[in-house]
C-alpha cells in the first residue's frame, strides 16, 4: 500500500516526537496520512448581517477603542474592546487573557472567532489572529492529540510529510472506479482532507475515503463469506424431517408465516455441507426463542449437542425455563451453566455435557471457560450477539468441529443495512408478530403532566400489575437538567408508600442487579426505577407500564428496546414518554414512537431522521467502526460498495489483473489471502 516509511524519516521529527506519534498508534507515514482530523474549525469570514444569535463565527474588523481590563479574584479577568466590523460597532470580550491588552492598538486589523450575542452586540472571543489573514487558513483541521503534541506541531509535521512523500501515495482503486464514481485520486484526497481549501474540496475528499473504506470493508466481508462457503467444510446434520415437523406441530401455538420461513432457511443450512453462519433478526417479542428451539431440536435429532449463549444470568434462566418446557417432553435434556452453578452441581453438569447426557446447554460467558467440554457440539446460538466480543464467540465455536452458528438479535436493523454490515453472514428476518399479541399503547406526555402519569401508574398497580420507570442518569449532574434514577427513586418511594420501589443502575454489581431483577420478576417489588441497564431481554409478563423520563435523550432504537420490556403477558400494556423536546427531530421521534410498534419501520424512519442519538447509539459494538464513513449517513454508499465487492470477488479479473493489485494486497495484509489465493 506504499508510504511505509518510518515517522522518524520526516524532516523535523526527532526521537521524542516520534515516540509521541507512536503513542497515538502512528509509526509510519501511511498511518500519519490516514490519521484524519476528527473535526474542522471554520475560520471563513462572514458578513455580520447574516450571523444568527449564539452562532460561532469568524469576523474581521478594526480596533475602535482602548481595551478595558477588569480583574475578578487573583487569576480571573475580562478584557473588553470596541471593534468596527463593516458598519457595525461591536464589543469583543476576552476572558482570562489580560496579556492581550498590550497587543491591541487603535486602528489595528484583527480577525476574531467566537460566539455571537445578537442582543448585546457582543462577541465572546476564543481565537484572535493579528497577522494578515489568508483564505487558505480558513478551514483548519483538528486532530486527536495528547501529551506535548500540539495541534500546530501536528499540522506542521503532516505538511512536511506531504511535501516529502506525497509522490509515494499509491492509488489503490482501479481507474475504472475513479471515473465511474467521479472520485478524487488518493493523493488529492489526502491533501484535501488534511489541508482543505473549501468545504466543497473537503466534501470530495470525504466522499473518496467513504467509498474506499466501505469497499475495503465489503471486500473483506465477501472474501470471508467465500472462504466460509468454499474452504470451511461444515458437517451436514442429518435429522428426521418428519420428527422436526411433529415437534413444530406439538408446540403450544402455531408458527407465524415469518417464523416458518426463517425455520426453513435454518434447517436448509443445517442439512448443507457448508457451515451455517446466519444472523437472525426479530423484533422484541417476535418469537426468536421458538425458532431457536426448532433449530436445537433438529441438531439433537441429528445426534449433536447445542449451546445457547446469552449476556446475563437472568436471561439464561428465562431461556432455560422456556426451552425445557418445549424440549423436555421430547426427551431432550437442557441445562443451565452460569458462574452461580458451583461445586458438586457444576462437576456433575460438566460430566453430563462431556458424555452427551445433557444435549443442550444454556449459559452466559461461563460456557467459554476451558473446563467446559462437549462430546459433539453441532450448533452454537448466541443471543444479542453484539454484547459478546468476537473472541468470546470464536472460543465457543471452537469447542466443536465446525459447528453451525446462529446469531440472534432484537435490534431491528434496516434490511439494506443488515445485508451490507453483516455481509459475511446470511440474514434472516422475523418481520411479523405472533397473533393475539396486544400492541403496546404509547403516549407522549409533557413533564408538567407527571401527576396524571403517576395516577395512571397507580391504577395499574391497584390491579396487581407492575411498572418500570426509566431515567437517563444515575445521579444528579451539574451539566444536564434531566431526571436521575436516585432522586426519582426517592420521590416515588414517597408517592407510592403502599408499594415496594426498587432501584437498578449500572454501578451495581452483577449480583446486586440480579437480586433486584429477581425480586421484580417475583412481584416482591412493584415499581422498578432503572437506567437503561434494563433494556436487555428481561421477561416479566406482569409488568404492564413503562414510564420513560426525559425520553428525548434516548435514540429511537433505545426507546423501542425499553418499550419492549412490557407487553409480554396477556394484559394490555402502556408506555408513557415524558418529554419536552426542543428540536423538530426530537418531536418527530416522539410522534413516531406513538404511531408504530414495528421496530423495522422505526429503524427505516431513523435512517431518514438521523437525529442526534442515531439508530445504533454511540457504540453499538456489533457494528464496525470507520475513520470517515458513517453507517447511517452513508448507507447508500455502503450498498454500492457491497454490490461492487460481490462482483469483484466472484470475477476472474479481480484475482489476476494488474488494476486490482493493491486491493488483492489489502486482502493479503488482512490475512485472508495467502500467495494470491483465499486462505
Amino acid at each position: 500500500m506504499g508510504e511505509l516509511f518510518s515517522i522518524a524519516s520526516i524532516q523535523g521529527v526527532g526521537p521524542e516526537t516520534a515516540k509521541e506519534f507512536n503513542e497515538l498508534g502512528i509509526e509510519t507515514v501511511q498511518q500519519l496520512f490516514e490519521y484524519f482530523p476528527y473535526r474542522y474549525e471554520d475560520y471563513q469570514l462572514r458578513d455580520l448581517a447574516e450571523v444568527k444569535h449564539e452562532e460561532r463565527v469568524t469576523l474581521e474588523g478594526k480596533v475602535h477603542s482602548e481595551p478595558s481590563l477588569q480583574f475578578f479574584g487573583k487569576k480571573r479577568s475580562k478584557l473588553s474592546v470596541r471593534v468596527l466590523i463593516g458598519r457595525y460597532l461591536i464589543t469583543a470580550v476576552f476572558f482570562n487573557r489580560a496579556f492581550l491588552k498590550k497587543q491591541l492598538s487603535l486602528g489595528q486589523t484583527i480577525t476574531l472567532t467566537g460566539k455571537w450575542d445578537q442582543h448585546r452586540m457582543t462577541l465572546t472571543v476564543s481565537v484572535v489572529k493579528f497577522s494578515n489573514y489568508t483564505s487558505d487558513e480558513s478551514i483548519e483541521p483538528v486532530y486527536s492529540v495528547k501529551g506535548n503534541l500540539t495541534q500546530k506541531k501536528f499540522r506542521r509535521i503532516v505538511e512536511m510529510a506531504f511535501k516529502q512523500y506525497s509522490n509515494q501515495i499509491k492509488e489503490i482503486l482501479p481507474e475504472s472506479f475513479l471515473s465511474q464514481y467521479k472520485l478524487l485520486l488518493r493523493k488529492e484526497a489526502v491533501r484535501a482532507i488534511h489541508f482543505p481549501q473549501t468545504h466543497r474540496h473537503l466534501k470530495h475528499a470525504r466522499r473518496r475515503f467513504v467509498y474506499e473504506e466501505l469497499l475495503l470493508f465489503q471486500l473483506k466481508m465477501q472474501a470471508f463469506r467465500k472462504v466460509e462457503r468454499e474452504h470451511t467444510k461444515g458437517m451436514p446434520r442429518v435429522f428426521s424431517e418428519q420428527s422436526v415437523q411433529q415437534f413444530i406441530t406439538s408446540l403450544p401455538f402455531p408458527l407465524t408465516s415469518a417464523q416458518k420461513r426463517v425455520v426453513k432457511e435454518i434447517l436448509t443450512d443445517l442439512k448443507a455441507s457448508y457451515r451455517m453462519n446466519r444472523l437472525l433478526q426479530g423484533d422484541v417479542g417476535s418469537g426468536k426463542t421458538v425458532v431457536a428451539a426448532v433449530a436445537l431440536f433438529a441438531a439433537v435429532n441429528a445426534g449433536y449437542q447445542g449451546a445457547l449463549m446469552v449476556p446475563t444470568e437472568i436471561l439464561a434462566e428465562q431461556h432455560v425455563e422456556s426451552l425445557k418446557e418445549l424440549l423436555e417432553p421430547q426427551g431432550i435434556q437442557a441445562a443451565l451453566l452460569t458462574s452461580s452453578v458451583k461445586g458438586k452441581r457444576r462437576t456433575e453438569l460438566l460430566d453430563k455435557l462431556k458424555s452427551q447426557e445433557v444435549q443442550i446447554i444454556i449459559g452466559t460467558h461461563a460456557l467459554i471457560q476451558e473446563e467446559v467440554q462437549f462430546n459433539k457440539l453441532g450448533l452454537v446460538i448466541t443471543d444479542e450477539q453484539h454484547r459478546f466480543g468476537v473472541g468470546q464467540r470464536r472460543v465457543l465455536r471452537e469447542k466443536g468441529e465446525e459447528p453451525d452458528v446462529l446469531f440472534m438479535t432484537a435490534t431491528p436493523i434496516p434490511r439494506t443495512l443488515a445485508i451490507s454490515v453483516f455481509g459475511d453472514m446470511d440474514v434472516s428476518v422475523i418481520d411479523e408478530m405472533p397473533a393475539g399479541r396486544k400492541p403496546i399503547e404509547t403516549y407522549w406526555a409533557k413533564q408538567s403532566m407527571l401527576e396524571r402519569v403517576l395516577g395512571f401508574v397507580e391504577k395499574e398497580l391497584r390491579q396487581g400489575r407492575q411498572a418500570y420507570v426509566i431515567c437517563p442518569l444515575i445521579e444528579e449532574s451539574d451539566k444536564l437538567d434531566v431526571q436521575n434514577a436516585i432522586d426519582v427513586h426517592g420521590q416515588l418511594q414517597q408517592h407510592f408508600q403502599n408499594y415496594q420501589v426498587g432501584l437498578m443502575h449500572g454501578r451495581l454489581s452483577s449480583e446486586e442487579k440480579e437480586k433486584v431483577m429477581v425480586a421484580f420478576s417475583k412481584n416482591e417489588v412493584q415499581i422498578l426505577v432503572s437506567t437503561t441497564v434494563v433494556e436487555v431481554g428481561v421477561n416479566v409478563p406482569n409488568a404492564t407500564m413503562m414510564v420513560i423520563y426525559d425520553a428525548e435523550r434516548f435514540g429511537l432504537s433505545q426507546l423501542h428496546q425499553l418499550r419492549g420490556r412490557v407487553g409480554r403477558g396477556k394484559y394490555q400494556s402502556y408506555c408513557v414518554l415524558l418529554a419536552d423536546p426542543k428540536s423538530e427531530v426530537g418531536k418527530e421521534r416522539m410522534r413516531i414512537m406513538t404511531e408504530t410498534n414495528d421496530g423495522f419501520v422505526l429503524s427505516e424512519k431513523d435512517l431518514e431522521l438521523r437525529g442526534p442519538g442515531d439508530f445504533f447509539g454511540k457504540k453499538q459494538s456489533g457494528l464496525p467502526e470507520f475513520k470517515v464513513a458513517d453507517l447511517v449517513h452513508d448507507y447508500r454508499a455502503l450498498e454500492v460498495a457491497r454490490q461492487d465487492a460481490v462482483r469483484l470477488i466472484s470475477s476472474y479479473e479481480f484475482w489476476k489483473e494488474e488494476p486490482y493489485k493493491y486491493l488483492r494486497e489489502y486482502l493479503q495484509n488482512e490475512g485472508i489471502l495467502s500467495g494470491g489465493k483465499l486462505d
